[in-house]
């Protein structure tokens, strides 16, 4: 599992250790996320998960231990919008250039490939070029994402913020080649704003202090730090958002079922947690209050421009719906945790966890 240190990867570890035999060969440069399932060494899994620090660009060991295994699951990846046009080519070499070996590799060796893609490869939806008046706007032909249909479509080269779906997309023809012209057995994932404990970071708390996290990672960091939420234009693009727990039982059920996994590319979202990330906001706001019993701030939120944000040559689509039909066909999976229940899961643990962290980074930069 390349990325077994993050977000994904520690969730994924989690469920193979409790719930299967199988034995986990965690590469990533970190491990501080499945550090609990690595000590101490009376761990009822103890010997099943491995954990080899390393970079996998320009590693020597990597072909070694894809070989070790019969299923490599590629997580690495740069993917947080604030990168995408301040380090475009940081993003290109790693989410292009740094997977090549391991498709290579699977392909080479007859091993099976569980790749993670995104739900940024679909780009701006069709219904985004209509007129804002027109009534097919309404009509999910024009804004549901399949993966079989839907075009890719992103803006112009100038706008380097699709710079990391370009790249994942790419990466994905390529796997898509392999397993056409020599039989690579392959899954593609592509998640749709997956959510829960241990997401993202916290500047300067479990990341760095000048970096831009995901939007819910954002938000967490301004409720936690009691500052209003920085809504960017508005907040009128519309999102879905799944449980993390969720997620995870898709990915267990293409790892377990190869036969019915192979060769598909799933879109791994709920359609049914669809706000507007203004919306997001405001529930989110009153989700924390409840959680942690303050008081909503007078001004919850701000309006921010994309360019005073994330930079120049930022763009973004207007809605990111997944249609559900493949993976409920191929896998019988259907997603279960409702918006408000993860918002709630995931606000408790960053509460438990990061208000006493916050508080001591405060107070630091008050007396500097």
């Amino acid at each position: 599992m390349i990325g077994a240190g993050g977000f994904i990867g520690s969730h994924l570890c989690e469920k193979l250790m409790a719930e299967t035999p199988h034995t986990v060969l965690a590469v990533d440069v970190y491990c501080d996320k499945i550090k609990h399932l690595l000590e101490p060494s009376d761990l009822p899994w103890n010997g099943r998960i491995q954990f080899h620090r390393m970079n996998i660009k320009n590693d020597s060991r990597l072909e070694g231990l894809i070989k070790m295994a019969d299923l490599t699951v590629n997580l690495a990846a740069i993917c947080t919008p604030a990168d995408y046009n301040t380090r475009p080519l940081d993003t290109i070499y790693s989410n292009f250039i740094d997977a090549l070996p391991v498709v290579k590799y699977c392909s080479e060796n007859g091993k099976r490939l569980i790749h993670f893609s995104t739900c940024e490869v679909y780009g701006k939806t069709i219904g985004a070029f209509l007129p804002q008046d027109s009534p097919l706007r309404q009509d999910p032909a024009f804004y549901v994402l399949s993966e079989d249909s839907s075009p890719c479509i992103f803006g112009s080269i100038e706008k380097q913020r699709w710079s990391y779906a370009c790249a994942k997309q790419l990466i994905e023809r390529l796997i898509y080649a392999e397993g056409a012209e020599n039989g690579l057995e392959f899954s593609i994932v592509r998640p749709f704003n997956w959510i829960g404990p241990r997401m993202d970071f916290i500047p300067g708390i479990d990341g760095p202090s000048e970096g831009v996290p995901r939007v819910l990672a954002c938000f967490s960091n301004n409720l936690l730090r009691r500052e209003p939420l920085k809504l960017v234009d508005g907040g009128h693009s519309q999102r879905t958002f799944i449980y993390i727990k969720d997620a995870i039982e898709a990915v267990l059920l293409m790892i377990e079922n190869p036969a019915r996994a192979n060769g598909f590319i799933f879109n791994v979202g709920n359609p049914n947690n669809e706000v507007t990330v203004k919306q997001l906001a405001e529930m989110m706001t009153q989700v924390y209050s409840n959680v942690t019993g303050l008081s909503p701030l007078e001004t919850p939120t701000v309006d921010v421009s994309s360019k005073e944000f994330y930079g120049e040559g930022y763009d973004d689509s207007d809605k990111r719906i997944p249609d559900m039909t493949i993976i409920n066909r191929q896998l019988g999976w259907n997603p279960k945790t409702s918006l408000w229940d993860l918002l709630e899961s995931t606000l408790t643990y960053q509460h438990r966890t990061y208000a006493e962290a916050v508080k001591q980074a405060m107070s630091k930069s008050t007396a500097n």
